[in-house]
């Protein structure tokens, strides 16, 4: 019967005094990586958990630990936590512009009675090591990471640096660019979909099961915030940042990442990015046949 174990876990934040909005999850049966989207509203409006991008991954991890068992419909676990996040939110917030509205990636595994199955919404990924030596990559939008540095790059360029807050969104002509997308997600006139308060989004779930060759595979679940060693620093491949995680562990791979956003590239200037650095989180698992 297939079967996954945790080999080791990280979530670190990206700034000293910002809340974390990322979070991380297992139980017997599945493990998840949930990254909150920094929001873009004029205000907070769920307390107690520093930002409401903490409160919806903190809102869903819980939740998910609990309900992503063996025999677990994945999209029908999404759709009625995502109803019970709506139906806080607006109690607390009322209405709002979409853009305000919180929002997470999530990349997740399964084991079901049969196989093992992926699935996520948003930029959240999976890293895959075969014990034959292949590898692969999953992420629920294939180009999310370049189309974010190529339009990370016209706000660099415009202003000169990610800025002296660390993050793009302080600029305001970036901000309004980035709410008007915000505002597209989640929506047929759109093309991301993305965990929060809007249950559809759970139809728009992508799902594929991972075939494990040569008796086993190592297996890294993340945030985009670990991914970019792979997409953006071109520090790793699929195959070798998962050999480095198995081998020096996690928290040294978050380590050379902190290098090279706070001291090598601090202002994004070789490495475009909207934030100096980001909320990093991952999974290391190990998956049997």
């Amino acid at each position: 019967m297939p079967q996954i174990s945790i080999i080791d876990t990280v979530s670190d934040p990206g700034k000293a005094g910002r809340p974390n909005e990322d979070r991380l999850g297992y139980n017997s049966d599945a493990a998840f990586v949930i990254d909150g989207a920094t929001g873009l509203g004029q205000r907070q409006f769920m307390e107690g958990y520093g930002s409401d991008a903490a409160w919806i991954a903190e809102f869903a991890a819980i939740r998910f630990e609990q309900r992503l068992t063996r025999s677990a419909d994945p999209k029908t676990v999404l759709r009625q936590v995502s109803e019970e996040a709506r139906d806080t939110f607006l109690a607390s917030a009322g209405d709002q512009p979409r853009y305000a509205w919180p929002l997470c990636s999530l990349s997740a595994l399964q084991v079901t009675d049969t196989d093992i199955r992926w699935f996520g919404l948003g930029d959240s990924c999976l890293y895959i090591l075969h014990d034959d030596g292949s590898s692969d990559f999953v992420i629920p939008i294939p180009g999310a990471y370049e189309w974010e540095q190529h339009r990370a790059a016209q706000h660099i360029a415009r202003v000169g640096g990610i800025g002296a807050a660390g993050v793009a969104n302080d600029d305001l002509e970036t901000l309004e660019d980035l709410r008007r997308g915000r505002a597209l997600q989640n929506t047929p006139d759109g093309n991301t979909w993305t965990f929060g308060v809007v249950p559809e989004a759970a139809d728009h779930l992508a799902m594929v099961d991972i075939p494990v060759h040569g008796g086993g595979a190592t297996a890294l679940l993340c945030s985009d915030g670990l991914a970019d060693l792979v997409a953006l620093y071109k520090l790793y491949d699929p195959a070798t940042m998962i050999q480095r995680a198995a081998t020096a562990g996690l928290k040294s791979l978050v380590m050379e990442l902190r290098h090279l956003e706070r001291e090598v590239d601090p202002d994004g200037l070789k490495y475009p990015r909207y934030k100096q650095s980001d909320d990093t989180t991952a999974i290391l698992l190990r998956l049997e046949a």
